[in-house]
């Protein structure tokens, strides 16, 4: 039986006739640029994660390019993140002029290290950007006694844990900004790319939705320089149709999560993923480690039997090409960021898998183990 690592149209053509309802209402509206339908999606999600301020953006990752401009940060700061973790984190910073420093994470649920983020600091540390991987929250306690201690802005990068709580606090809403993605494959994917920071600070919102519309404020003119981060009508209404539907979308991933966890149990060469205790895990990724160097052979294998599956990350930041001329032994010895882009192959979790794909999944990999 085929399973793809993810199925878009079982979730979209579910929902088709609501989704062409809100085309047609933006159609009719003739507003095509922000408008009452991102007021309303900005007001949903501000509630949703409790945080005082939603600004909706163009995508993922100019939410983080947006919140590191609004900041400050530029030529001569450094920025720490983690090297286990999609580009955007580290290219956003790379964009400011800033200098991305990377540390390593932890081997259990894929989350910054912040004994490795201390080996990182120097003299031009300004801001720290953790990431919320695979839909579970970094130890945001630690998160925050570390960025205090060393007097840090904190951006979270929530792209893939919308909904995600740390001891009760929704991710993204525990720092100076919190961003998000709604690229096609999150949680809460949209019908093309659309993002959206938040903030808890006045002035930092403010600072950001002016620079979201090219700096401006009052209608041409710039007392600062912003970029074109405005997100579409057309998205903004189409994701508040599908939000209507995420905690059902979540509540399915993490049944299919716990089902994963209890039928392969116990499987050799294999470590499944934990929960953090205090955490809600939303599954954006259900990532394995496959030990003894077999992760390939196992990947191929599924992919053989017509079973999706994706390394998430083969090329951590580090290794990166664009990024070698920042390689510093002291700074970049990441043993396991390395181990762990050796072993992680991630398996289909989203909401619509049905217990029969699940368990044809599960015996392939029983199977070859």
């Amino acid at each position: 039986m085929p399973v793809p690592l993810l199925d878009v149209n079982a979730q979209n053509h579910a929902i088709a006739d609501e989704l062409r309802d809100a085309f047609n209402r933006v159609l009719e509206s003739g507003r095509f640029i922000m408008g009452d339908e991102v007021e309303e999606f900005e007001a949903s999600i501000a509630s949703f994660v409790g945080a005082k301020h939603a600004i909706g953006v163009s995508s993922g990752t100019d939410a983080i390019l947006l919140a590191l401009m609004a900041l400050g940060i530029g030529p001569g700061d450094e920025v720490i993140c983690p090297s286990f973790t999609f580009f955007a984190t580290a290219g956003c910073i790379a964009r400011t002029g800033a200098t991305p420093v990377f540390c390593d994470c932890h081997p259990d649920n894929f989350n910054i290290d912040f004994d490795s983020a201390q080996q990182c600091l120097t003299e031009r540390t300004t801001a720290i950007i953790p990431v919320h991987l695979f839909g579970q929250s970094v130890d945001m306690d630690a998160c925050s006694a570390f960025a205090t201690k060393h007097k840090l802005a904190v951006i979270e990068d929530t792209a893939q844990s919308l909904g995600a709580k740390y001891r009760d606090k929704s991710c993204g809403a525990m720092a100076d900004f919190g961003t998000y993605s709604f690229f096609p494959s999150k949680n809460l994917g949209g019908l093309g790319d659309g993002g959206l920071l938040v903030t808890q600070d006045e002035q930092l919102a403010e600072i950001a939705v002016k620079m979201r519309n090219h700096g401006m404020h009052p209608r041409y003119h710039h007392p600062l320089v912003g970029g074109n981060f405005r997100l579409d009508a057309l998205q903004a209404a189409l994701l508040n149709v599908k939000f209507g539907h995420y905690a059902d979308y979540t509540r399915c991933r993490q049944d299919n999560a716990a089902y994963y966890l209890d039928q392969l149990s116990g499987t050799p060469g294999i470590t499944l993923p934990s929960i953090d205790p205090g955490n809600t895990h939303i599954w954006n990724q259900f990532t394995l480690r496959v030990h003894d160097g077999k992760r390939d052979a196992l990947k191929q294998s599924l992919l053989d039997q017509g079973i999706g599956c994706e390394i998430y990350y083969p090329v951590p930041m580090h290794q990166q090409q664009c990024f070698a001329h920042l390689a510093d032994e002291a700074r970049t010895s990441l043993p396991v960021t390395d181990l762990l882009a050796s072993e992680v192959l991630s398996i289909p979790v989203y909401p619509e898998l049905t217990r029969e794909q699940q368990d044809t999944v599960i015996s392939a990999i029983k199977s070859f183990v």
